[in-house]
Formats: C-alpha cells, sequence, structure tokens
C-alpha cells in the first residue's frame, strides 16, 4: 500500500518512527489522527514554559492554592486545542491563500490591481483583528471614565469604531508601501528609521492620553489574522519577482504594518480630544 503524503509538522519523522504503525503511515483517517496527535504535542511544548512559571510563582513565591482548579485545567485544554486547530490552519489555507494571490497578481502584471489588494487585505484583516477590537472598546471605556468623551455608550461605540477604522487604513497604507519597496528593492531599514523619527515627532505633538493606545496599537495589530495573510504577501511577490530574494525582501511587511499605526493613532488622538 502506498505511503500517504508527509504530516507537515516539527520533526514529524521521530513521531511517526515512535508509532510504528501501518495505520497511521498508510490510511487517511491515520494520517489525519497523526496530524491531531502531532499539533497537540506541538502545543503542549509551546505552551510549556507559561505552565512552569505560573507555576513556580504560585507555588513558590504567593504560596496559595490555585483559585477554581477545575475552570483553569478546562480554559487550558481550550487553549492547547485552539492553538493546535490555529496553527493547522495558517500551514493548510492561510499560508497557500496568501502566496498564491501574490503569485497570480504579481504575474498578471497590473500594479493597480497589486496595490489594491495589498491595500484591502491590510484593512479586512486589522478591522477583523481580535485583539485590536478588545483594546480599543477598553481604550472607548477608559476615556469616557476620563472625562474625554461622552459616557454614553453610542459615545463609546463610536470611538472605538473611530479607532479601529484609523488603524486598518494605516495598515493597508503601510501593506502598500511595504509592497512598493518590495517591487523596487529599496532597503527596508531606511523605511523603519524614517518612520520611527515619524513617531518621535508626533509623540512631542500628541495628547498624552493617546500615546500609550497609540504604541500599543503597533503591536496588537500584527496578532493572530493579520501576520500569517501579510507574510505570506510578502514571501510570495518576492518569490515570483525577478531578481528578489524572499529572505531578504519578503520580510519586513509586519514591521511596516506595526510602525504607521502609531502615527495615526496619535493623529486620531489630536483630532478627537483636541
Amino acid at each position: 500500500m502506498p505511503r500517504a503524503p508527509a504530516v507537515p509538522a516539527r520533526n514529524i519523522k521521530s513521531v511517526v518512527a515512535g508509532f510504528n504503525n501501518t495505520f497511521f503511515r498508510a490510511t487517511a483517517t491515520g494520517r489525519i489522527l497523526l496530524i491531531v496527535v502531532v499539533r497537540l504535542r506541538d502545543a503542549v511544548v509551546d505552551l510549556l514554559p507559561i505552565v512552569l512559571v505560573i507555576g513556580f510563582f504560585q507555588a513558590v513565591v504567593i504560596r496559595e492554592p490555585l483559585p477554581q482548579v477545575g475552570d483553569v485545567l478546562i480554559g487550558s485544554l481550550f487553549v492547547v486545542v485552539g492553538l493546535s486547530l490555529f496553527v493547522q490552519g495558517l500551514e493548510t489555507a492561510l499560508f497557500p491563500i496568501g502566496e498564491n494571490l501574490a503569485e497570480a497578481l504579481a504575474r498578471k502584471g497590473s500594479l493597480a490591481w497589486l496595490m489594491i489588494f495589498s491595500f484591502a487585505l491590510g484593512f479586512a484583516t486589522t478591522v477583523a483583528e481580535p485583539s485590536l477590537i478588545a483594546v480599543a472598546a477598553e481604550s472607548a471605556e477608559i476615556a469616557a471614565g476620563s472625562g474625554l468623551i461622552d459616557t454614553s455608550e453610542e459615545s463609546q461605540k463610536g470611538y472605538a469604531m473611530g479607532l479601529r477604522l484609523f488603524v486598518a487604513v494605516s495598515v493597508g497604507l503601510a501593506i502598500v508601501i511595504g509592497v512598493f519597496r518590495i517591487l523596487k528593492g529599496y532597503p527596508i531599514h531606511y523605511l523603519i528609521i524614517g518612520g520611527y523619527c515619524l513617531v518621535m515627532v508626533m509623540t512631542m505633538f500628541a495628547p498624552k492620553q493617546i500615546i500609550g493606545i497609540a504604541y500599543d496599537a503597533g503591536g496588537v495589530t500584527t496578532s493572530t489574522v493579520t501576520v500569517p495573510l501579510v507574510t505570506a504577501l510578502g514571501v510570495g511577490l518576492a518569490t515570483v519577482i525577478r531578481g528578489r530574494n524572499p529572505l531578504v525582501d519578503g520580510f519586513g511587511l509586519i514591521a511596516m504594518a506595526s510602525l504607521l499605526p502609531m502615527v495615526f493613532v496619535m493623529l486620531y488622538g489630536l483630532l478627537v480630544f483636541s
């Protein structure tokens, strides 16, 4: 019976050898089970340092029983399963989709469509970013409690949505700039240095209430939804364009997507709090 295709996972050969069973190597059901087992194992290994740190401080420093042990164990199980499914989904769907779209648009030879797609990708993934939604909602609540905006629910929702849209537009523009850099072969460090100089200038003029949020926005915008697709876009473009090195030119879009939101959020603070 022919062997099933190799399972894309870390150290998969050692795991397969451990099973030593033709069922896992030769049948579709066995291959799926093998993927599940490998992903669960990888998730447990990735989360083990966090568990050890929390356990050490709980037992040695705090010296108190862990509250709500049952909820913690169930939540930890959900985290392991969710992380396993997420990583598998990245490799199976999001990375190939991003690379294929980038390669297809580059071969099409239409700069306009490539730029439109780059902006739309950055905007859509950022608006859907769970971490940005959470930070925007928390920021609106704190701004209302500090008297910076009206305390009504409608005002807070409007503030949070405005913040999300400003950040999404900035990420879209950042991806467009990053894609243009890949096409032209410009060194990434020039753009990064210039961008952070602009951040420092904006910091001197932005309201102090928005500066911390602006800096955090640079991190939350590049999370679970945005990173896989944007990374795949850059690597796909650098792979298909002649004279570009995927390792040198394909990466850097995430850095651009982290930088520009800081500028735009401080601009948003100038508009709202003034």
